[in-house]
């Protein structure tokens, strides 16, 4: 087998052997119309003198260059300069002094010319990935002056491909997914490989692909790159991914070709293909009888080995609990059943339950409309536990009447041991709930009666807690609430509803409305209040007032007469009676104060006070005060000015011989000789007792400072 040298380097002759082939004669034979003025080339020449006798030599046009479009193969890297070809021109006879020239991309760097003879050669190694051609521009001038003999002609080197590029998954590796169980042909993905070689020239573009690894599980379409699944019932259950390795290889995967590589990640969505199914087709579960509602009893779990939402299933009851008593909900987390209780056991009413429970899926089978399912079978055994004891009602209501005389039986709560054993109950009362211990309770026989007495006025209802306890196990309690509701009687007398105080004009008419009155009563009889008013029984021939009932439990007080005068009386009292309608009936005597006073035209009361007529000029009392207050303090201040100048003018006595003072007394002013000695008495100052009571007055009214040495 030849090794890849060994096909590379026959390649290479294969196309320079083409390019010979194809090109060398267009260059030197194919003429290319210019403006030159010469006559037939020396190549032209020498094909007509080839031609046999008697042949006729065609003529031509005069043709400037003779070239075609050049060739070079890329990636040659010979010892020699590569001839790309040759330039000639008309003007090139032999005898005349010319030069070729070369412009353009690449020229004197890429590509050189001989100047003499008009060939092109390649210096450097191409590459037709970085430049595929070059656009040069050849012209002729005079080798001397260079000056140029024709205008210049543009012209194209291409470079040649050859196979130098391997094919490339620019985007691998790859990760794709399908359903499991997918049908054989199912469309996994699409992976393709890009070849830098020229697609147009040669096969060193056309790629062919091939999987390495993944058979017999995928395949690959060797023109589109599509992966497929090739095998039947691939089961995530089993194995959830796969690896395949996919080939691209270029010169239509024929041998010389290029390859490259890429792999593929291939995972298998799951799809609910499998049941859920119990990890064993009995459960026993003992549950104590007081375990309180809703609160586990036991759980079971159907497995399921699917992912996600196709392994979630809901758990139901379908046989074995006719009473509701269980209920089995769904752990979202761990996906078991848990059992609780919705009603109470009871050992003594039922032992045993033998429940079906069946987990369901979801989401249905891939295959059809179902849900796969699975049933086992739960038994439960109730335990017997020491219950507290049952009361008969969970709330008695009872009444008493609030004038019940003590040790009064108000009624009777009852429990029960719910227990085999029937244990004897012991009954208390929660004193928290009777903080004034007003009820006592018949520990044996649950009877409670009145310890203190009642008064439905003051609390209406009261609320309290029996326990009941086991005799010889008072750990079990159980509570009841008793509400005890105090029966109103009739113990409260009415009266007025408020303290009336009535206002009488002097210049009112007889039969006037002084005052409407009505009654309240603390009691709350079930017929409803009626009140009866009347007067005391000294006052029914009272000459100033009567009353009048006015039918909804209130009266109305009128005036007989229009003679009040507040100078006769200015104040009245009308004593009156209010009686209810209870049994027996309750009365109370209350007195109204009726007020004489000085109204105007309009009835509006302006004065009720008797000062009104001692004092004619309108002074009210605050007015007459506020000038007696003035009037006591100018008699103040004149008795105290009085007494002042009465001390003045009394001799000061010594008391003392040797209590002599010696004083310096400085003034502001010029004195005035004998008259500053008379402006005071010094022995005033001599003498302590006299000047007790008024040396401050003293100090305080005359200017002088006095400085004690």
């Amino acid at each position: 087998m030849p090794t890849r040298s060994e096909e590379m380097l026959m390649d290479l002759w294969m196309s320079l052997l083409l390019v010979w082939i194809t090109c060398v004669p267009s260059v030197s034979m194919t003429p290319i119309t210019g403006q030159s003025r010469s006559t037939q080339t020396g190549g032209s020449a020498a094909m007509a003198s080839g031609l046999g006798e008697g042949q006729r030599l065609l003529s031509r046009t005069k043709r400037g260059w003779v070239w075609n479009q050049m060739f070079v193969l890329e990636e040659f890297s010979g010892p020699d300069p590569i001839l790309v070809g040759r330039l000639h021109t008309d003007l090139d006879v032999g005898n005349k002094n010319i030069k070729y020239v070369l412009a353009g991309e690449g020229a004197g760097t890429i590509f050189a010319i001989n100047e003499l003879t008009g060939d092109i050669h390649a210096m450097k190694r191409l590459d037709r990935e970085e430049k595929a051609e070059y656009t040069l521009t050849a012209q002729v001038i005079n080798a001397d002056t260079d000056e140029p003999l024709e205008p210049p002609s543009e012209f194209i080197i291409k470079v040649q491909d050859i196979n130098d590029n391997p094919p490339q998954f620019l985007q691998g590796p790859y990760r794709a997914s399908v359903a499991e169980m997918s049908a054989v042909g199912t469309s996994v993905t699409t992976v393709t490989a890009t070849d830098a070689d020229d697609p147009v020239y040669g096969n060193s573009a056309k790629l062919v692909y091939s999987i390495l690894q993944g058979q017999p599980y995928f395949s690959v379409d060797p023109n589109s790159a599509t992966i497929k699944v090739a095998l039947n019932d691939m089961d995530r259950e089993m194995r959830d991914e796969y690896l395949v390795v996919i080939q691209a290889k270029d010169m239509g995967g024929h041998m010389g070709g290029l390859s490259g590589t890429t792999s593929l990640t291939v995972t298998l969505i799951d799809i609910n293909d499998n049941p859920p199914k119990f990890s064993k087709n009995l459960y026993e579960f003992v549950i104590p009888e007081d375990l309180p509602l809703g609160k586990m009893g036991g759980k079971v779990k159907a497995n399921d080995r699917d992912y996600g939402d196709n392994a979630k299933s809901t758990y139901s009851i379908i046989e074995g609990d006719d009473q509701g008593v269980f209920e089995i909900v769904t752990d979202t987390q761990t996906q078991e059943g848990i059992l609780k209780l919705k009603k109470p056991l009871d050992y003594e009413t039922k032992k045993a339950y033998t429940l079906k429970v069946e987990a369901t899926n979801i989401l249905p089978g891939h295959s059809s409309t179902a849900h796969f399912k699975d049933t086992a079978t739960v038994k439960i055994a109730v335990d017997d536990s020491d219950e507290p004891p049952v009361f008969s009602k969970s709330m008695y209501l009872l009444d008493v009447n609030e004038n019940a005389p003590i040790n009064t039986v108000i009624g009777t709560v009852n429990a029960r041991d719910p227990d085999s054993s029937k244990n004897t109950v012991r009954y208390f009362i929660d004193r928290h709930t009777d903080l004034e211990r007003q009820f006592n309770i018949n520990v044996d026989d649950g009877k409670i009666t009145l310890a203190k007495p009642l008064d439905r006025e003051t609390d209406m209802w009261h609320n309290i807690t029996v326990t009941a306890t086991e005799v010889g196990n008072h750990s079990p309690i159980s509570r009841a609430i008793v509400a005890i509701r105090v029966m109103d009687i009739n113990d409260n007398a009415p009266e007025f509803a408020t303290e009336y105080e009535a206002f009488l004009c002097e210049n009112g008419k007889p039969g006037q409305v002084i005052q409407t009155i009505s009654a309240v009563d603390k009691d709350d009889p079930v017929q409803g209040h009626y009140f009866n008013y009347r007067l005391v029984p000294e006052m029914l021939n009272n000459p100033n007032f009567t009353i009048k009932n006015n039918q909804d439990n209130s009266i109305s007080v009128l005036a007989k007469h229009d003679t009040f005068r507040r100078q006769k009386q200015e104040m009245y009292f009308l004593p009156i009676i209010v009686t209810d309608n209870g049994h027996p009936p309750m009365s109370s005597t209350n007195t109204l104060t009726i007020r004489v006073c000085g109204c105007s035209k309009d009835g509006i009361v302006q004065s009720c006070n008797v000062e009104a007529y001692v004092l004619p000029i309108g002074l009210s009392m605050g007015a007459l005060i506020a000038i007696l207050a003035c009037i006591i303090l100018l008699l103040v201040i004149v008795v105290l000015f009085v007494t002042l100048r009465r001390h003045k003018n009394e001799p000061l006595i010594i008391k003392d011989d040797e209590d002599v003072r010696e004083n310096i007394i400085r003034y502001d002013d010029e004195g005035g000789g004998e008259e500053d000695t008379e402006a005071f008495d010094i022995a005033t100052l001599q003498n302590p007792d006299g000047i007790n009571g008024y040396l401050s007055f003293f100090l305080f009214s005359v200017p002088p400072i006095f400085k004690r040495v």
